[in-house]
């Protein structure tokens, strides 16, 4: 029997996209993404418009620790049910010093936290562990003026500074013509695994901007 061609484009769509759960049960998933973000540019595509005090000159962010996403091997989930009181506010105002604001990381702990099957004071410890053992590049601040770069030697740096990083365990992001985020993959265990194929995201722009820190 063949079937309809609309209803072969729809199966197609629905077996390429990734697959996002929103209200799964917490602590079920297979690995960690770990997402740096680049925080001039957050700053000039959203930051500056919020007013946001991440990007003051004197707040001097770099990579910030966007999020420690639990990820499925296909797909990811969000919005778990879990029993786990929220954080408080002095939780989240701790965790500005790597994350940019308070804001953020309560965001994340609404999103992704959640679904990691922690009490939001572990969750956040295990986000902050995984963030400090990655090797952010230093070369990155020392820029003293914007640059065109092709996006490959973000993470060529990344795997220069990190030895127990591969390739495949690794990607970068691009958002709007500019270098975006890194993000790594991780057991439960915070050590390197290879990346699902939904998580990677290889920007392939040649003349990326990156912007320096304020």
């Amino acid at each position: 029997m063949r079937l309809p061609i609309a209803l072969c484009l729809g199966l197609t769509l629905l077996w390429s996209a990734p697959a996002r759960a929103d209200g799964e049960q917490a602590g079920v998933f297979d690995y960690y993404v770990l997402s740096l973000s680049w925080s001039p540019t957050w700053c000039a595509l959203e930051g500056d418009a919020r007013g946001s005090s991440q990007c003051d000159a004197e707040a001097d962010f770099g990579w910030v620790l966007h999020g420690l996403w639990p990820q499925y091997h296909r797909g990811w989930p969000s919005y778990c049910r879990t029993t786990e009181a929220p954080p408080s506010r002095a939780m989240t105002r701790d965790m500005a010093d790597v994350m940019g604001t308070p804001g953020l990381a309560w965001y994340q702990w609404k999103k992704h936290g959640v679904c990691a099957g922690l009490p939001p004071r572990d969750y956040y410890a295990l986000a902050r562990r995984a963030f400090e053992q990655v090797v952010k590049p230093p070369v990155f601040r020392k820029l003293d003026k914007p640059v065109n770069l092709p996006a490959r030697l973000i993470e060529e740096a990344f795997l220069k500074e990190n030895p127990g990083l591969e390739p495949d365990m690794l990607t970068v992001t691009c958002k709007a013509g500019r270098i975006q985020e890194a993000r790594i993959c991780l057991s439960r265990a915070l050590d390197p695994v290879p990346c699902g194929r939904d998580v990677i995201r290889d920007c392939t722009l040649q003349d990326a901007l990156f912007d320096p820190i304020r």
